[in-house]
């Protein structure tokens, strides 16, 4: 497994740049507000269309969750962008054991209620004009390597520029309430009816 690697003065340094760039490169970021829970971590799940999702949602979570901060990626994006292991990203090795370790780790970080662990379930990026989200397997192996103690969040973040010349990007969040027993179908379907009525939200909007 690839660790991160957290400096307090590289993560100050990216803290306050993520801020700068997307106030510079975006007309606006909103999102909702949801109900915090101290006692309880949280693993978020949204979805993968930009280069920027990290870093939405590293802001996010500095402005409403305030919590350690931890998301999974890909190898290449690990070695190709030094800076994320210093904000708390790590991966796996392209080998079927390490996959499974580093799967076994993102559950346990959730076993502590100060970790937020931010997960694309599609795995890779896709275009923002897919209807459904995918989700790959290794989501639920995360989930099952918890004591199943934690929030989920779902964001749905959407960008349109309407008539401003930067993007205006927003992100849809829910709290999901699971239920005892959660399967990949169930959790899937449960993010793709959220994913819909964001878009028919956002297309409301232009209207």
């Amino acid at each position: 497994m690839y660790p991160s690697r957290k400096s307090k003065l590289i993560f100050q340094f990216f803290s306050w740049y993520i801020a700068y760039i997307l106030k510079k490169d975006f007309s606006g970021y909103t999102y909702d507000r949801l109900q915090n829970k101290e006692d309880e971590a949280i693993l978020l799940l949204a979805n993968h269309f930009s280069w920027w999702d990290g870093f939405l949602m590293f802001q996010l979570n500095k402005v409403i969750f305030k919590k350690e901060f931890h998301v999974l990626v890909t190898e290449a994006d690990y070695q190709r962008q030094w800076y994320l292991k210093y904000l708390g990203a790590f991966a796996s090795k392209p080998k079927g054991k390490d996959v499974v370790e580093t799967l076994a780790y993102a559950g346990q970080l959730l076993d502590d209620p100060k970790n937020l662990v931010l997960l694309f379930p599609q795995g890779r990026l896709y275009t923002s004009y897919v209807n459904n989200i995918s989700f790959e397997k290794g989501v639920m192996q995360l989930i099952n390597a918890s004591k199943k103690k934690f929030q989920i969040v779902f964001s749905a973040t959407l960008t349109d520029y309407f008539d401003n010349r930067k993007p205006m990007a927003k992100s849809y969040l829910c709290t999901w309430e699971a239920e005892e027993y959660i399967s990949l179908q169930l959790l899937k379907r449960a993010y793709n009816k959220h994913y819909e009525e964001a878009v028919h939200k956002q297309s409301k909007k232009s209207a």
